[in-house]
């Protein structure tokens, strides 16, 4: 299964990352930070429209190869800073995504908005290295984590500050999810062992997701109908980047999908 390959990789990575930096100097590092800016408090309660927006800075995917060529993170996250984007998500896996750790790092100097770092993260070393490269949340995966290790990750990231997306794709995931108290819960639309989108999975889990919790509509939304489906299913926000990315202009792209700003929040 693909997935499964993904995470041999994020295996070998992290066997990398373990001998080039101990985890207390990490935690060393991240004493010295600022605290985070409130990603899901973002969501929540500080939503530039009635739909939170996720827009994301993604270069390529397994699936459908390099989406965007003339690729610059900076640039197009300042563009969804401006147009109103309630967070952004930024993908560091370099060898299915063709990220890095230093386009987050980047961005991070360049906006002001909340980041996710959109990666496969099994590990805490993974974890305490987001913090370090500027994210103020992280992205947890329930198909690629036994409940115990996403519990482990998901208090650990907590402890240092990051809010977590954690990101499901079926009924039972969501219910291991729901029984961790996970307060931001991500429905991914598409399948991660065939590749294949379906927004109405957002339909088909949303109604067992508490109303207290934040419910984010990832994957296949490209339309504003597409937007209202999921809306009207239970989502509160929605991460798009697909979608986004293949527009000449990405900031008049989340205008013309998600409407104009209806308000302007400070942090």
């Amino acid at each position: 299964m693909f997935l499964e390959k993904i995470v041999t990789t994020k295996r070998r990575e992290v066997e990398e990352l373990r001998g080039q930096v101990s985890s207390s100097e990490l935690e060393r590092r991240i004493s010295g930070l600022q605290a985070c800016r409130g990603f899901e408090r973002a969501l929540r309660d500080g939503r530039n429209r009635p739909t939170g927006l996720i827009a994301e800075v993604k270069k390529a995917s397994p699936s459908k190869g390099l989406i965007r060529a003339d690729f610059d993170p900076v640039r197009l996250a300042s563009a969804y800073a401006e147009a109103g984007a309630d967070c952004i998500s930024v993908l560091t896996d370099k060898d299915y995504f063709q990220g890095a750790n230093d386009y987050l790092s980047a961005v991070r100097e360049a906006v002001n908005v909340p980041l996710l770092r959109k990666d496969f993260t099994i590990d805490p070393l993974q974890v305490l290295e987001a913090r370090v490269i500027g994210a103020d949340a992280v992205l947890l995966i329930a198909a690629i984590l036994k409940p115990s290790e996403l519990k482990e990750l998901k208090q650990l990231a907590q402890d240092v500050g990051l809010d977590v997306l954690v990101e499901v794709h079926d009924r039972r995931e969501l219910e291991t999810v729901l029984e961790q108290d996970a307060t931001l819960v991500g429905i991914n639309n598409r399948n991660l062992k065939t590749f294949v989108t379906d927004i109405k999975t957002t339909e088909e889990l949303a109604a067992i997701v508490p109303n207290d919790r934040i419910l984010v509509s990832e994957s296949g939304i490209s339309s504003r109908d597409d937007l209202e489906f999921v809306r009207k299913a239970g989502a509160q926000a929605v991460l798009i980047g697909e979608h986004f990315m293949r527009q000449p202009d990405v900031g008049q792209a989340v205008h013309d999908l998600m409407g104009e700003r209806s308000m302007t929040r400070n942090f």
